[in-house]
């Protein structure tokens, strides 16, 4: 493919998927705003307790969505198409397991699950009617995203953005009556995010219904070798938004013990934005995802390389605007979530955006450079970006930084992790990417 058409194609998917990620991140944004408006730095702070098992179970969503699509991309690049069908019709069994797990929690583990997450007292009954709906409507979360993991791939991006788009609009629009005309409280904010997910999936049914989809449901039983494929190519995306769910518990605890529950609220805020800018980040991966692997199917390294390039010049020049933009008006930023005009809330909440978001260009590179790896089947490199950011770093740079800096230290150990993580990224692609491909299996 010339350079020029790979180029406009790669712009067509990045666009639509930005879009539509952008949209589905404001599932939460949705909610952070409006339980400011009606609960305060308490209904924030619970919120903030009960974020990570939504990353969780996005992620798992995106880890059989991601995983599997990829496969089947890869099959297609090849003229498999009975091993393309298997691959979505393994990924449907693999998708009602998940999600009976996650039922099964919210039924019966809800309050146990709110406890470990440090809710006192206070906010215990808001974190716990948060989670046990996340938890109840799992099934909702994690089929949506297989299904726009497969739709995207399956050659129609402009239909899976409207989807997220859609469904995003309407959890805004959910979230308002529920909560304040209907007065539901935290209960309205979280049917609105479980809801949102359902109409999504109506309008995903359009490529069915056109007769666009070139996948189809096979025999339905579980394959050994095409479960491992999707659990390995898809662990990634898992970690990638675990890692935001393990990084807000971590912060979490550490906060609530500098400043308690109105530093957790401060920080719900910051992190909350960043998942925005995430999500842009996002975008950018899954967008490149279906050309690369399709590359990868190929055989076609030339043009594997070229959408690698875009994608680090796209990162590089979007995280210089977020950032100088997020700088400069910081304080209108975080005013448009603190309701209540709190004084200290609003100096923490300023402070640590500026500091937090540093991270921001070192994000967009890991985040995109793992998605690269699972696209040409080299699951090893993605899986150690990944838990290196999630897991291994973090968590002890973290409290390592707290110790000795305080409030500061929790802001900059994001950063520091995410630059240490980027050196490390050059460095696996140095050794794993640029090695000769192999032929796809």
């Amino acid at each position: 493919m010339e350079s020029k058409k790979l180029f406009h194609e790669y712009l067509r998917y990045i666009t639509l998927n930005i879009c539509g990620m952008i949209g589905l991140s404001c599932y939460i944004l949705a909610d952070t705003y409006f339980i400011a408006k009606s609960l305060g730095a308490n209904g924030l702070a619970a919120l903030n307790l009960a974020i990570p098992v939504y990353s969780f179970i996005h992620g798992s969503g995106l880890m059989l969505g991601m995983g599997a699509a990829t496969k089947y991309t890869i099959f297609q690049g090849q003229k498999k198409q009975e091993y393309a069908d298997k691959t979505f019709s393994n990924v449907l069994c693999l998708t009602a397991i998940f999600a009976a797990v996650f039922v099964f929690m919210g039924i019966f583990f809800a309050g146990t699950l709110t406890t470990i997450l440090g809710a006192d007292r206070e906010i215990f009954s808001m974190t716990k009617t948060y989670l046990q709906i996340l938890l109840i409507f799992a099934p909702a979360f994690l089929m949506n995203n297989v299904l726009l993991c497969f739709v995207r791939n399956d050659g129609n991006p402009r239909l899976s953005m409207a989807a997220m788009l859609i469904g995003s609009l309407a959890n805004i629009v959910l979230d308002y009556i529920l909560i304040f005309p209907l007065r539901m409280g935290i209960l309205g904010a979280v049917l609105a995010t479980a809801l949102a997910p359902t109409l999504s999936m109506c309008i995903l049914s359009k490529h069915w219904i056109t007769k666009q989809n070139h996948f189809h449901i096979r025999r339905l039983q579980l394959s050994a070798d095409l479960t491992k494929a999707t659990l390995s190519l898809g662990l990634p995306s898992l970690i990638t938004e675990f890692a935001s769910g393990i990084v807000m518990i971590a912060f979490n605890f550490i906060i609530l013990g500098l400043l308690g529950n109105i530093g957790v609220a401060a920080y719900g805020i910051v992190a909350n934005l960043s998942l925005v800018v995430i999500s842009i980040y996002t975008g950018i991966a899954q967008g490149t995802q279906p050309i690369t692997s399709r590359a990868y199917g190929l055989g076609n390294r030339d043009e594997i390389t070229k959408i690698l390039r875009y994608a680090t010049v796209t990162i590089a020049l979007m995280s210089l605007f977020i950032y100088v933009l997020s700088v400069i008006n910081n304080g209108f930023i975080v005013g448009i979530f603190n309701n209540a005009q709190d004084a200290y809330l609003q100096r923490i909440a300023e402070s640590g955006l500026i500091l937090y978001f540093t991270a921001i260009p070192f994000v967009g590179f890991n985040i995109v450079l793992s998605t690269h790896f699972t696209s040409i089947e080299k699951a090893l490199p993605a899986q150690a970006l990944s838990l290196t950011r999630g897991l291994f770093l973090i968590v002890p740079i973290a409290f390592t930084l707290a110790y000795f800096f305080g409030m500061t230290g929790v802001w900059l150990s994001y950063p520091l992790t995410e630059c240490i993580v980027s050196i490390l990224g050059v460095i696996l692609y140095q050794k794993f990417a640029k090695s000769s491909m192999r032929q796809p299996s």
